[in-house]
């Protein structure tokens, strides 16, 4: 697993680091055959080749929105169409995956505003948000093509964050499906996975 490194914030604050999720996402891909890109995910909407797409497309965004460069990848909703893969996507998703781990260890990329998603939102809930995708996202890519799944303590902790409901759940539901119960004591990363309304016992066989 990538080690993190530390980014600091104006007020002395450590800053999440997107390096370890990433590598976790990058390390799944030489895993993923072609003959399995048609295959479900828990996305009921996305086979394997429109969660691919799409953890290109939000990459992309993300890593724009850290330099504030506000245009078509950031302003387009992801629901605005299906994501199509590209055919370079075994070199461009890695490529991204970088790009996006550096762009978010730059302290400035969590100050002031910015946009993803066609969503204004602070730099400092963007990066989160950025970091609860990959993990969430990895997740689907490795139980749809059959791949164990490595998250660290530190990246599960910030989707865990992000995704207990609290007071004003709007944002959270308009995202994400109901919760769904997971025992206290299952693994973190399964009660994430129940957070963000997926069943953590979910298999191609038995998607229901």
């Amino acid at each position: 697993m990538t080690d993190a490194t530390e980014t600091t914030g104006p007020s002395g604050t450590t800053l999440p680091d997107l390096a370890a999720a990433a590598a976790g996402v990058a390390a799944l891909l030489p895993g993923v055959r072609d003959d399995r890109l048609d295959d479900p995910t828990p996305c009921p909407d996305y086979a394997v080749r429109e969660m691919l797409a799409h953890l290109l497309g939000l990459a992309t965004a993300f890593r724009d929105a850290a330099a504030k460069e506000t245009g078509p990848t950031t302003a387009t909703s992801p629901d605005a169409s299906r994501p199509v893969l590209a055919g370079d996507w075994r070199t461009a998703l890695p490529e991204r995956l970088a790009e996006l781990t550096a762009a978010w260890r730059r302290p400035d990329a969590w100050e002031g505003m910015t946009q993803a998603g066609g969503v204004t939102l602070p730099g400092a809930v963007a990066g989160r948000v950025a970091l609860n995708e990959l993990v969430v996202h990895g997740w689907d890519l490795a139980v749809a093509t059959g791949q164990p799944y490595d998250v660290d303590e530190a990246s599960l902790a910030v989707s865990r964050e992000m995704l207990t409901p609290t007071g004003d759940d709007s944002m959270r539901d308009a995202i994400f499906g109901p919760v769904v119960p997971v025992p206290e004591g299952a693994p973190l990363l399964h009660r994430i996975v129940g957070l963000s309304g997926r069943r953590p016992d979910w298999s191609a066989a038995h998607p229901a």
